[in-house]
């Protein structure tokens, strides 16, 4: 049995760039060892199958190589600019039912889309000596003034501070003790960041997430949501700042990409989380099963 997917990279900030993810339409014929199977054919960090949905206008579930997780923001941005491209969709609001709950969708006349996260949970705050031997890096590396701390908006991640891009660029992480305190903290991975940017934004970063088979991520839609939340509730973003963030990412892998993070917030608390992006190299290809 064939299968068409469509392949694209969303978050690109050139063609080059961007998180590539698989893409399959109608996708209520499929068991769920299929879409596992397919998903493992292509080997992306996600792929996203699109369902029928009883309480949004779709169900959209995701799978890495191995395993399904809840949501995933760069393959959310594939589907919907996927649909649009195809003009299956037009532009306008829409609701996606996925495992971290019901989320709203907009997209803009030019095909990029932002997309509603849950609001954080901010968890456990971890002892930096702890992250810094997994990513073989010092203590006095890291940024003194914010904790490595897990945070979610719908997945959750540890972030970790570090002092400037060439720390974080230098950086040669142990996979292997990476995956073991993920595990230890239920995390998906490490989200590495620098204040320091290369082309004006608000954080420059990587993303390592061994447990996921995902070595390392050019994009990541989830973490840097969660990011934005953070920075926010230490200070470092403030009010004005805050509906128009930029994070870069990628660039360690020479696909640079670009996500950009909105929050809604009243009285310094953190009402609505979005985040987006557009997409590029939209592609049709076949899996046989």
């Amino acid at each position: 049995m064939k299968i068409n997917v469509y392949t694209l990279n969303s978050f690109a900030k050139t063609k080059e760039g961007g998180n590539a993810a698989g893409v399959v339409l109608d996708a209520d014929s499929l068991s769920e060892n299929e879409m596992r199977k397919i998903a493992g054919v292509l080997g992306f960090s996600e792929t996203a199958f699109i369902l029928q949905s009883n309480v949004a206008d779709y169900k959209v579930r995701f799978f890495t190589p191995k395993e399904e997780v809840g949501l995933c923001g760069h393959a959310t941005i594939a589907t919907f600019y996927a649909m649009a491209s195809l003009g299956l969709i037009k532009p306008g609001m829409y609701r996606q039912e996925t495992k971290a709950g019901i989320l709203g969708i907009e997209i803009k006349k030019d095909f990029s889309i932002m997309m509603n996260q849950p609001i954080p949970a901010f968890s456990e705050i971890i002892d930096k000596d702890e992250i810094a031997d997994s990513l073989n890096i010092g203590v006095s590396q890291m940024l003194d003034d914010l904790p490595v701390q897990v945070v979610s908006t719908g997945l959750r991640d540890i972030m970790v501070p570090v002092k400037s891009i060439e720390i974080l660029n230098a950086i040669n992480p142990d996979m292997e003790k990476i995956k073991k305190n993920s595990q230890k903290y239920s995390a998906v991975g490490y989200h590495v960041f620098a204040l320091e940017t290369l082309l004006g934004g608000h954080a420059h970063c990587r993303n390592f997430a061994p447990l996921y088979d995902i070595p390392e991520e050019s994009a990541t839609g989830t973490s840097n949501g969660a990011l934005g939340c953070y920075l926010y509730h230490y200070g470092k973003i403030n009010n004005e700042q805050a509906s128009n963030m930029v994070f870069e990412q990628g660039y360690s892998m020479e696909k640079p990409s670009e996500i950009l993070v909105s929050l809604t917030v009243k009285k310094n608390e953190i009402l609505e989380v979005k985040v987006g992006g557009s997409a590029m190299n939209l592609t049709l290809t076949e899996v046989e099963l």
